[in-house]
């Protein structure tokens, strides 16, 4: 009998060890977040500043957002967050070379990632996106958030605020997950700077409230 209880309690033992050691399931279903874990770079050993493959000042004015990424207190710098973005090309399109693998097939070759600093601070340069021909979604650039313990899940979008398509009902129908990701975009001379502060676990299903 002894022995019986012992298998037991190192079953469960086994169990709660297993389930402590997987991440927590939030942001519900997510098609192509895995992506962020396509990354070419150890995630230890990504920048916080991400260049975007068709970033140019070559009579071209690319687009500069910052931000912060805070914890879910909302005024904790998070360091250490894993952010991958992706968006189409001045056409609308994912461009492809043709020898994409795995999420390039779908995101195109216009993506990248970052890891948040000490300061929880992001940056990235890229060209400003188009919204896709003969449809009525506003420009956009997709991002997937992947923070220590947790799975990766998606956020609100970055949009722009100047977008005709981006109309009042577009607008009302945002989730602002992670924080509004509406951005406005602010002409410096030789490129556009615009800013997007994100709160993790804002707006997220199943966010642990001790996150």
């Amino acid at each position: 009998m002894k022995n019986h209880w012992l298998i037991l309690l190192l079953a469960m033992l086994s169990t709660t060890l297993n389930v402590l050691g997987q991440d927590n399931k939030v942001g519900g279903p997510c098609e192509g977040c895995e992506a962020i874990l396509e990354s070419p770079v150890p995630f230890d050993k990504l920048d916080s500043f991400l260049k975007m493959p068709d970033a140019s000042w070559d009579g071209k004015k690319p687009l500069g957002i910052n931000g912060i990424v805070y914890k879910a207190d909302g005024k904790t710098p998070a360091s250490g967050v894993m952010l991958y973005i992706y968006h189409t090309d001045e056409t609308g399109h994912y461009p492809k070379k043709g020898d994409e693998k795995g999420w390039a097939k779908r995101h195109g070759y216009i993506r990248g990632w970052m890891r948040t600093n000490e300061k929880g601070e992001y940056k990235f340069v890229t060209l400003r996106p188009a919204s896709y021909p003969g449809r009525t979604d506003p420009a956009h650039i997709h991002i997937t958030v992947k923070e220590p313990g947790l799975n990766e899940y998606y956020i609100d979008e970055y949009l722009f605020d100047d977008d005709p398509l981006l109309t009042t009902s577009a607008r009302q129908k945002l989730e602002n997950r992670g924080g509004s990701g509406i951005l406005k975009l602010k002409d410096v001379g030789n490129m556009y700077k615009a800013e997007r502060h994100i709160y993790l676990g804002r707006n997220i299903p199943n966010y642990p409230a001790n996150q």
